[in-house]
């Protein structure tokens, strides 16, 4: 068992006095002939009072007395040195502080002339971390210390009135025994108490002295699922050295096979990285498959991910993640992504530019994906450098990017351009902002076997081409505040102009600009595809405006704005995206927050002819930390041609919510439930009220100790990953297990 707590020391002192004494000293550093003496030895001692009987040779030392050595500090009421025995006794509100800062508080401490050997009585030590070890008496011989009829909280032992109370939970022992050589604590005879009631026997605990970790193993997991059954999980946590750990964990299932999961973490001078997998021999159902088709294989999960700072602007980043099957993760309840990605980036950033060279890998999940029509992207190369302009005062962004995209069994593009654009901006003396734009870009692709991509307005020529894109942009906000509402109040209008020539978009092919969608966010962008390979060519105004209303505790935050395409030429924007027609469809985003009890934000699109909703997003959050509720609502209604995969539409809530019961006891729960009927997506089985997943759970949660019991439904099933009920046990205490 791994507990982490910090170093516990018993302090070792030394007393050198000179052979006579003055009867009475309010202060005095005693060190004789400190010349000759080691450092080491040299004691800092004050007291109020001082007394030497010679007869006897005993040294006394009354009031306040406290004495440091090396950082160690003793504080007591009365000290006693017995010169003939080499008996050291301190008594009386004992109090030792060790170099960490542990303090240990006793009735009495006794050493032998030693100096590193005694006996304490009723000790009680308080560690940094704020855990507390008591003991009826502790004895330390050869550096190592015995603590005898012990116990180990990290939980408080006193309520919000200063009364004593028992703590949530404790380690009970018969002896516990501290080896400072190994830096090991361990215990015998140990059981853990859990509310006053013996909850568990631990035999051959022991953790680590220090805040450093050790080798032992961890709080173990327990769950139930209809899939796999009873679920039991122990880890174990191996620290290698310093910088290094491994844990293994071994699930057993009542309903399958075991499965075997590790995870190794280091840190190095220049980053730090993880590997971790997860592998089981088990049945495997594959998407979609009737239960017969079964087959037994190996299955298992990589996951590794690492970042290293090489200097002050170099980097290189990673992220592997790979799964032997589709519903691997989510009969094993890892993760329920339905599309796995790798990554691997070198990258360069000072305040004027930035370089970095990426390669991108993906694994699909979902059930009838092709894996070959998935795409690899290898390398994904951008630099970007930021210049002064010397003539007019604005700033230059320069940027060159290449990519190539390929397909095992589908079509491979290959694309590189060169831009520039140039920004002014310019405040006038009425308090006008004006923001002038020019852009240019040339680009060439190179595309083969085209007539793989099934989306025709995705797919572009086979062979060479090229393109030049060019625009211009003129942009004025007006910022107007003033009092209002007692509060204050910023109505800013806005007014755009672009204006781009005619573009060939269509002979080029589509990769990155796809999920094309008219919103708040991207309502004043030079281009409102989201990536490079579509230009919104054409000449437009857009008109918007932004209000803000603040008072103490309350802000709200609007805007609204549409778009007017001056030409009468076609547009490239599919149907339903809110930028067909000449006039947009009219955007907007709503913002109020108040105190810390209520987040409220509300995103739409309304038709332009009728005012339909057809985006409608609400996040919203009430109440406090402790208590609240959370609702997220969206639906999108966009009747967009059903063949374009990437713009579909569906309606969906979520809601979630704790409410605390008492202090330190809660209940909480989530629910996800898919609205969207046929008329929304014709392409799945929809009947406008699917439940998706839900939670309910209750929680005990202190300073010390965190108890919860949750319940899951599922209602999608993917291959052998079940429709059912999951049950989880958790239990986590403070310092016990990392």
């Amino acid at each position: 068992m791994h507990v982490t707590v910090s170093k516990i020391r018993l302090l070792g002192l030394a007393l050198l006095f000179a052979s006579a004494a003055t009867p009475a000293l309010a202060q005095a550093d005693v060190q004789p002939d400190a010349a000759a003496e080691p450092k080491s030895k040299i004691v800092d001692f004050a007291a109020d009072s001082l007394e030497y009987d010679q007869n006897t040779e005993i040294v006394t030392a009354r009031g306040n007395v406290k004495m440091e050595r090396e950082n160690n500090q003793l504080r007591a009421n009365q000290v006693v040195w017995n010169r003939k025995t080499g008996q050291v006794t301190a008594s009386g509100g004992v109090e030792a502080v060790d170099p960490n800062g542990n303090k240990a508080y006793g009735d009495s401490i006794e050493l032998t002339d030693t100096l590193r050997d005694g006996v304490i009585q009723n000790l009680l030590i308080v560690m940094t971390d704020g855990g507390r070890l008591a003991a009826k008496s502790a004895t330390r011989e050869n550096g190592i210390s015995r603590l005898n009829l012990a116990a180990y909280s990290p939980c408080t032992v006193v309520d919000d009135l200063g009364c004593p109370k028992e703590p949530v939970w404790k380690i009970t022992a018969l002896s516990v025994i501290h080896d400072p050589i190994k830096h090991r604590i361990s215990y015998k005879g140990a059981r853990i108490e859990l509310f006053g009631i013996p909850l568990l026997v631990l035999p051959g605990l022991y953790h680590p002295d220090n805040n450093q970790g050790g080798t032992g193993f961890l709080v173990p997991d327990i769950k139930t699922s209809s899939t796999n059954g009873v679920e039991f999980a122990l880890p174990a946590y191996l620290k290698i050295g310093k910088n290094r750990d491994l844990t293994i964990t071994p699930h057993i299932f009542s309903g399958a096979l075991p499965a075997l999961e590790a995870e190794y973490r280091a840190l190095t001078s220049t980053g730090a990285y993880q590997v971790s997998g997860y592998a089981t021999y088990s049945s495997r159902l594959s998407a979609g498959a009737v239960a017969q088709n079964t087959t037994r294989d190996f299955r298992g999960y990589f996951d590794a991910s690492g970042k290293f700072q090489l200097d002050p602007q170099w980097s290189v980043k990673s992220s592997i993640r790979l799964a032997s099957d589709r519903t691997f993760l989510r009969r094993y309840d890892i993760s329920r992504d339905d599309q796995l990605r790798s990554t691997v980036e070198i990258e360069r950033v000072t305040p004027d530019s930035y370089f970095s060279i990426t390669g991108w890998g993906f694994q699909t999940l979902r059930p009838g994906d092709r894996q070959g029509n998935v795409p690899i992207v290898l390398p994904l190369v951008d630099f970007r450098q930021r210049l002064s302009d010397p003539w007019l005062g604005g700033k230059f962004d320069l940027q060159l990017n290449s990519i190539a995209v390929g397909r095992t069994a589908g079509q491979d593009t290959q694309r590189a351009f060169a831009g520039a654009r140039w920004d002014l901006r310019r405040i006038t003396s009425l308090g006008q902002e004006i923001q002038l734009t020019g852009y240019a870009r040339g680009d060439l692709y190179h595309t083969e076997q085209s007539a793989l991509t099934a989306t025709s307005i995705y797919r572009g020529r086979d062979g060479w081409r090229g393109r030049l894109v060019t625009a211009a942009a003129a942009e004025i906000r007006w910022p107007l505040i003033g009092q209002a509402f007692g509060g204050i109040q910023r109505l800013t209008p806005r007014v755009q102009i672009v204006a781009s020539p005619k573009t060939d978009n269509l002979a080029v092919p589509n990769e990155d600009a796809r999920a094309v969608d008219l919103e708040d966010s991207n309502l004043f962008a030079l281009n409102r595809f989201p990536g490079y390979d579509r230009w919104e060519d054409g000449n437009r105004i857009t008109l918007g405006a932004d209000w803000a209303l603040t008072r103490p505790g309350l802000s709200i935050e609007a805007n609204i704005g549409q778009s007017f395409r001056l030409s009468s030429k076609p547009s490239l924007f599919p149907d339903g995206t809110g930028l067909t027609d000449r006039v947009s469809d009219i955007v907007g985003r709503t913002t109020v927050k108040f105190k810390r009890l209520v987040s409220f934000t509300h995103r739409y699109r309304l038709d332009k002819d009728n005012l339909a909703i057809r985006r409608n997003e609400i996040d919203a959050t009430i109440g406090n930390a402790r208590t609240y509720a959370t609702i997220g609502y969206l639906r999108l209604d966009r009747n967009v041609t059903p063949g374009i995969e990437d713009l579909r539409d569906r309606e969906e809530i979520r809601l979630g919510g704790r409410l605390q019961l008492t202090r330190f006891w809660s209940v909480f729960g989530s629910t996800i439930i898919d609205l969207t009927d046929k008329g929304e997506d014709s392409s799945r089985v929809a009947d406008g009220y699917q439940p998706v997943r839900h939670r309910l759970g209750v929680e005990y949660e202190d300073d010390c100790l965190r108890l919860g019991l949750s319940w899951r439904r599922d209602y999608e099933a993917l291959g052998e990953a079940q429709r059912g009920n999951t049950f989880q046990l958790r239990l986590s205490f403070r310092n016990l297990g990392r």
